[in-house]
């Protein structure tokens, strides 16, 4: 039996602004209202619970609205089976499948993020730790560095992690092959 907890009020640490592209400028062409994003949020919530009560796996969920976006969190006790779900690959393909069921019932493309079980800071953590060695190779010398191929929420993670580095970074490429390249201020 899952748990849903709805908390659209921004944290200290949770400022709401107006949705950003991977560059970090304003698009007001997908900007949600707040009831917009709380229906997408509570909608992505009974999808993930009906999925999480077919599969037997116990989570507690949240939803919360931040940047533009609702976040959808799924959370368990040490020991749960929810960490089956976890996987960077799991979360992306069921954070997908959680856009489409939103999509299908408001008729309009949902941004919201899902993570389980903490997936997102774990992630996060990882992204930090290529900066840092992409940053490295820099100050070896090299002129700039580029990192793999991610999606546009993991590339703005990075472009926060490298402006907090003190270094400038961009985008490069197109679909699948876009990619963060890393250069000195």
């Amino acid at each position: 039996m899952t748990d849903v907890q709805t908390d659209s009020t921004p944290s200290d640490e949770e400022v709401v602004h107006s949705p950003t592209d991977e560059t970090g400028t304003a698009d007001s062409s997908s900007s949600s209202s707040g009831s917009e994003l709380d229906r997408e949020g509570d909608i992505a919530a009974d999808y993930i619970e009906e999925l999480l009560d077919i599969a037997d796996i116990d989570g507690d969920i949240d939803i919360d609205t931040r940047n533009g976006r609702a976040y959808v969190s799924v959370s368990a006790e040490e020991g749960s089976n929810l960490r089956l779900l976890s996987k960077p690959d799991t979360v992306a393909a069921l954070q997908e499948l959680t856009r489409l069921a939103v999509q299908n019932q408001t008729g309009e493309f949902s941004r919201l993020i899902l993570d389980i079980a903490g997936s997102r800071d774990a992630r996060q953590a990882e992204l930090a730790t290529l900066v840092d060695r992409a940053i490295a190779r820099i100050e070896e010398g090299a002129a700039e560095a580029a990192l793999p191929s991610m999606s546009s929420y993991e590339r703005k993670l990075v472009h926060d992690i490298v402006s907090e580095r003190g270094y400038v970074s961009n985008s490069r490429g197109e679909g699948r092959d876009r990619h963060t390249v890393i250069t000195a201020a």
